[in-house]
């Protein structure tokens, strides 16, 4: 990726280049995805002038929060398959998120959060389980995009009933 590319110039790149490939579950995935954010486009009111409906131009960040909602829907679903005992696809989700994951920030590791986790505890002063919204707060404004909420909301949890 060349520092000048945006994200979402990118996704049409690469969905070239699986199309190219053959690589159908990538193509797919990605077809989707550049769908989504050439829907989040279109503004709300679809005003047409004489060129017709005109487009917002979306920023990486705008981007990333599509991508973000894809994994979580992709993270839903291998849930509820892995429920119902559907492996086949609960399989096909995984290799989706995967495929999703490539675009998104690097993740921190459970420790990373722990430390941040513990650094914010102590910052408030929490005390146990009850101040726990005092707590996610914080943590989630700091660690937003570099670690999954549920791990994080997991890890707050377990730090204050330790407490």
């Amino acid at each position: 990726m060349t520092t000048n590319q945006t994200l979402k110039q990118r996704l049409d790149a690469d969905l070239r280049d699986a199309m190219r490939a053959g690589e159908e579950t990538r193509k797919n995935t990605l077809r989707l995805l550049v769908t989504a954010v050439r829907n989040a486009e279109i503004p709300p009111e679809k005003s047409e002038g004489a060129q017709g409906p005109q487009r917002v131009e979306l920023t990486d960040d705008a981007v990333l929060d599509i991508i973000r909602r894809q994994v979580k829907q992709r993270q839903d679903s291998i849930e509820a398959f892995t429920k119902a005992n559907r492996d086949d696809l609960r399989a096909i989700e995984e290799a989706e998120l995967a495929i999703l994951q490539v675009y998104l920030p690097a993740q921190m590791g459970r420790d990373e959060v722990e430390a941040a986790a513990r650094a914010v505890i102590e910052r408030v002063g929490a005390r146990g389980p009850a101040d726990k919204g005092k707590v996610m707060g914080p943590v989630m404004a700091e660690l937003r995009d570099k670690a999954d909420g549920r791990m994080i909301n997991a890890v707050v949890t377990e730090l204050l009933a330790a407490l």
